[in-house]
C-alpha cells in the first residue's frame, strides 16, 4: 500500500495515525539507511500537524541477536544508530524513541501471539524459506543452523507493531510480508478472543530512493559496499575524509573524460539524484552528456552529500562521546513506550483469561 492510500483509509475510518519504525542494531548507519529510512521518517514526524497522530521509533536490539552473535557489535551499533537518529533531527520530545529491550511487555506479547499463530504461516516466511533452500542446495538438513529466533522472527515483529496498535509501518518491499503476517496474527487473535489489535498497513514510499552501493549492487552491509554516514567509527580518521574516499571508490566505466556519458547508467548520478534539486539534477545531466570526467562527477557528488550531512556530524560526535545522554534519552522513551505497552498487555492478558482471581483490599 502506498503512503497516500494508507492515509486515505485512516481518514475514512476516522482513526488517528500511528507510525512505527524499527532499525535492527547490527551495523553502522550508511548513506542508504539515511536516504531510505532516516531522512523520510524524520521529515514525516516533523510535518505531522495532528496532535492525535503518534510516531514510534525503536532500536530493534532483540531482532539483532537473530543474525549477530557478537555482543560488542550489537552494543556499539545500538549506540551509533541512536546517535544517528538524534543527530539527524529526531526530536525525542515529540516522538516515542525507545530501545526494544527496555519494553518487557513486547516479548511477553510475542509469546501470547505465538500461541495463536499457526506454524504454517511461519513456514512461508521469506527468511526461513531462503535458509531452507540454501541448506537443501548444499545437501544438508533443511533446518541446519536455523534458530527459533529466525523461524519466529515475524511474530516478534508482529508484537512490535501490535503492542502500539500501529496503523502505518514504513518498510521496504522485502518487508511487506512481515506486516501482512502481523495483520494475519492480529486477525486470528481478534477473532479468537476479542478485537484488541489494529490491523496495520505496510507503507512503501515509491518516491524514496534505494541507493546503489560502491560496486553497483544494492547498498547493503551484507555486501560490504556501503558509504558510511558519519565514518566507520574509527576516531583517528576524519569522517569527512572517509566520506570522500568512499565516494571516489564508486565503480565507473572506462570512458575517457571527453566522452559523453549516460547519466541513467551511472551510480554516481543515481546517488546524486537523492540529494539534489531538480535544477541541479538537470545541470549535472547536461555535464554527463557533455563528457564530464568521472573524478569531477564524484567530487560534485561528495560536495552535495557533504553539504547536507556535515551539520549533523558535530552532534553525532557529541552523542557518541557522551553515552550517558543517549541512555537518558532512551530511558525517557522507554517510559513513554511503557505507558502504552502496559495498558495493552493488561487488556491482552485479561482477554485470554490471565487476570486476578479477586480484588484484594
Amino acid at each position: 500500500m502506498s503512503a497516500s492510500e494508507a492515509n486515505s483509509n485512516l481518514v475514512e475510518n476516522n482513526q488517528p495515525k500511528r507510525t512505527l519504525t524499527g532499525v535492527t542494531t547490527t551495523g553502522i548507519p550508511h548513506l542508504g539507511n539515511y536516504v531510505g529510512a532516516i531522512r523520510p521518517a524524520i521529515q514525516s514526524a516533523q510535518n505531522s500537524n495532528n496532535e492525535e497522530d503518534k510516531s514510534f521509533f525503536f532500536l530493534a536490539d532483540y531482532h539483532s541477536i537473530i543474525k549477530c552473535s557478537d555482543p560488542k557489535q550489537v552494543h556499539e551499533s545500538t549506540k551509533a544508530i541512536a546517535a544517528t537518529w538524534l543527530a539527524c533531527g529526531l526530536d525525542p520530545e515529540k516522538v516515542v524513541f525507545y530501545r526494544q529491550s527496555d519494553v518487557p511487555e513486547i516479548p511477553e506479547l510475542a509469546w501470547i501471539l505465538n500461541c495463536s499463530c499457526s506454524k504454517g504461516l511461519m513456514n512461508r516466511a521469506h527468511a526461513y524459506k531462503a535458509a531452507v533452500d540454501a541448506n537443501l542446495s548444499n545437501d544438508v538438513d533443511a533446518d541446519h543452523n536455523v534458530t527459533m529466533g529466525l523461524f519466529g522472527y515475524p511474530v516478534l515483529m508482529a508484537a512490535d507493531i501490535l503492542m502500539f496498535n500501529a496503523t502505518h509501518v514504513p518498510v521496504g518491499r522485502d518487508q511487506i510480508q512481515h506486516v501482512e503476517m502481523a495483520r494475519d496474527i492480529a486477525g486470528t487473535f481478534n477473532h479468537k478472543y476479542k478485537p484488541l489489535f489494529t490491523l496495520p498497513s505496510a507503507v512503501v514510499d515509491d518516491n524514496v530512493a534505494l541507493l546503489t552501493g560502491l560496486d553497483g549492487r544494492k547498498m547493503s552491509k551484507s555486501y560490504g559496499n556501503t558509504i558510511p554516514l558519519f565514518g566507520d567509527g574509527n576516531p583517528q580518521v576524519d569522517p569527512e575524509k572517509q566520506l570522500r574516499k568512499a565516494i571516489m571508490q564508486i565503480v565507473t566505466n572506462s570512458q575517457a573524460p571527453e566522452d559523453p556519458k549516460n547519466p541513467d547508467d551511472s551510480v554516481v548520478f543515481e546517488i546524486y539524484k537523492a540529494f539534489a534539486t531538480p535544477a541541479e539534477i538537470a545541470d549535472l545531466r547536461g555535464q554527463f552528456e557533455a563528457g564530464i570526467a568521472w573524478g569531477d562527477a564524484k567530487q560534485i557528488l561528495f560536495e552535495k552529500i557533504n553539504d547536507e550531512i556535515a551539520p549533523f556530524r558535530a552532534r553525532y560526535a557529541e552523542l557518541m562521546a557522551n553515552p550517558k545522554e543517549l541512555e537518558e534519552i532512551l530511558m525517557m522513551g522507554a517510559e513513554k513506550a511503557r505507558r502504552h505497552s502496559q495498558k495493552q498487555l493488561d487488556k491482552t492478558r485479561r482477554a485470554i483469561g490471565i487476570k486476578p482471581l479477586a480484588k484484594l483490599k
